[in-house]
C-alpha cells in the first residue's frame, strides 16, 4: 500500500486497526 501511494505523492505514516480488544498499529509491527 505504501508504494502504491507513493507513485501518487502520498506519505502514509501509519494505520490503525480497532478490534474488539485491541489497537493494532501497522507501522510499529513494521507492515506498513
Amino acid at each position: 500500500m505504501k508504494q502504491a501511494l507513493a507513485l501518487v505523492e502520498v506519505r502514509v505514516l501509519d494505520h490503525l486497526i480497532v478490534g474488539s480488544k485491541e489497537i493494532v498499529s501497522l507501522a510499529e509491527r513494521v507492515w506498513l
